[in-house]
């Protein structure tokens, strides 16, 4: 018991989102009946708020390196706006239209990019800047006007599922198939993982709490994908999360780059004297969080089916939420992508069990800002214990 209580304390920032996550599931699930966890309900849930850990991936480094990006909204506005243009006006190519529109994304982290790294003015009075700009041009490419409807195709990145090449009838067979394989990789890393503590003398959990985990994670892996089968089958768009779920994992956690970014979110001045190119590295940051912008936008765009002026609006905070939620300090240097994920799963499904429930617009705004104000009051009294 003692040891559980250590493993807890030493991970309460991961640990406790999560049982979070799961409270909030279950309450929602009892109150509104069992619609929440509903096949067509999930699938909901993962496409709706898709666009939103998109963007939570890339704010979270952007918080770790200790800046804040207040334009991914208008950012996002803006390349869906140019898609629209160039797919539905020009009949350029879903490829090509997509590879252009994540380019302008970039060049747009990278204008910003420039001033906070080199110009040394604030993230915050840039990305200010930067989300008026880009919310002016949105309106003047589309002229105050939606554009619609995108290609088929590329409706398909936000609304389409894999196909089932098991051929199920009932039940959507591969995802079940995946389910089980993810699984089994997932037992193998954690197997991995602590073997390779143990050679080097590392403490590890006892062997009966890494049973627990692994049939608690494997169960709720499974259940997830069977939730998954009984509809449609896996989402394109959940396809994409996990790929940058995992490459995003691994550049934060076993790339220099990834280590230089906590480093320089820790601490400018050590990472600086240490030889870490502190402007190179928010430069970039601020890079990939526009072409992640611009990933949302498109999907987005592709959900919706549609260019409009408004598109965007609020996405910044909601991005910026999840990160906060999840874990990550506002002094910087702190939080894991998972982290991040977790945290906008909690804004997602908030929102979905309230409007199950019948709770207004307004009241939602006002629970939400509860809960992010409660999210970093916490971190700052987890973070004066550990002092």
């Amino acid at each position: 018991m003692e040891t559980l209580k250590q493993m807890f304390k030493s991970n309460i920032r991961e640990y406790g989102m999560v049982i979070a996550l799961v409270s909030i599931v279950l309450f929602f699930e009892i109150v509104s009946k069992g619609v929440l966890l509903q096949p067509l309900n999930v699938t909901n849930l993962i496409q709706q708020n898709s666009y939103i850990l998109i963007l939570a991936i890339g704010m979270l480094l952007v918080i770790v390196a200790f800046q804040i990006d207040l334009s991914v909204g208008s950012i996002a506005a803006f390349v869906g706006a140019v898609s629209a243009i160039l797919m539905i006006d020009y009949h350029i190519g879903v490829v090509p239209g997509i590879l252009i529109s994540l380019l302008i994304g970039g060049l747009a982290g990278a204008f910003q990019g420039y001033w906070v790294s080199y110009f040394k003015i604030p993230g915050f009075i840039v990305t200010l800047a930067g989300m008026l700009i880009f919310r002016g041009l949105t309106m003047t490419a589309l002229e105050g006007q939606s554009k619609a409807p995108f290609p088929e195709v590329f409706q398909k990145m936000s609304n389409g599922f894999i196909p089932d090449i098991l051929s199920g009838t009932s039940i959507h067979i591969t995802t079940l198939v995946v389910g089980i394989i993810l699984t089994l990789v997932y037992i193998f890393f954690e197997l991995s993982h602590r073997k390779a503590k143990l050679e080097y003398n590392f403490e590890v959990i006892p062997v009966q709490f890494l049973v627990a985990k692994l049939a608690f994670v494997g169960i709720a892996i499974n259940w997830f994908m069977y939730l998954l089968a009984s509809y449609k089958g896996i989402p394109n768009v959940l396809i994409l999360l996990f790929i940058l779920i995992v490459f995003y994992t691994f550049i934060t956690t076993k790339t220099v780059v990834g280590r230089h970014i906590y480093a320089l979110g820790g601490n400018e001045k050590a990472a600086k004297l240490s030889g870490v190119k502190t402007e190179r590295i928010v430069f970039w940051v601020f890079v990939n969080m526009g072409v992640l912008s611009a990933l949302s936008g498109l999907v987005f765009a592709a959900r919706l089916n549609a260019a409009t002026p408004k598109a965007g609006t609020g996405f910044e905070l909601d991005a910026i939420a999840a990160c906060f939620i999840g874990g990550a300090s506002t002094a910087g240097g702190i939080g894991v992508v998972m982290g991040a994920i977790i945290g906008g799963l909690v804004m997602g499904v908030m929102n979905n069990g309230m409007s199950l429930i019948g709770v207004t617009i307004d009241m939602q705004q006002t629970i939400k800002g509860l809960v992010l104000l409660l999210a970093v009051a916490f971190d700052i009294y987890t973070k004066s214990k550990q002092t």
